[in-house]
């Protein structure tokens, strides 16, 4: 994923699905420093917090993008909820991004994927995938790979892999 010098990443809305960009469920995010590490942190399309599990904070993809449009935060987010029909798989480390090639075990995982959405993370090093089905309690992390149904919230790039 190619930034810009601010920190913001370079995002492709037009490559985003519309099963997504359709539904209200965006948030935009910003890069804070939290614990001596870098993480993007939830907010409204107003410059509140947002959060994951409060439908009241989220918004349409079209004003979370014109937020990022006028420099007000990195990036935008799609949350992911229980009233959706979405699983998003977050898999980290997994990639060369000066070179694009993708750990065998990773692709093993993109393999699987017959119908979904898979991109780029904003660092250039992890995948996300989106797709339709159900996580046990909601999600689940094992090593490398993270899966939620609900009460979390992926980064989007639109750099589809």
């Amino acid at each position: 994923m190619i930034k810009e010098t601010s920190g913001r990443i370079t995002l492709i809305p037009e490559n985003i699905p519309e099963q997504l960009t359709e539904r209200n469920q965006w948030v935009c995010w910003r890069y804070e420093e939290r614990d001596g590490k870098m993480t993007k942190v939830p907010y409204t399309d107003t410059g509140w917090r947002a959060s994951s599990t409060d439908l009241m904070t989220w918004t349409t993809c079209a004003m979370a993008y014109r937020y990022y449009q006028d420099g007000h935060c990195d990036g935008i987010g799609f949350v992911f909820s229980s009233a959706d029909p979405f699983v998003g798989i977050d898999i980290d480390d997994c990639r060369n991004p000066a070179t694009g090639e993708i750990a065998p075990w990773a692709q093993k995982i993109i393999d699987r994927v017959q119908e979904g959405y898979v991109e780029i993370s904003p660092s250039g090093t992890g995948i996300h995938i989106i797709v339709q089905g159900t996580v046990r309690d909601g999600g689940m992390r094992k090593g490398k790979v993270e899966m939620y149904s609900r009460g979390r919230f992926f980064t989007i790039t639109g750099e589809v892999l």
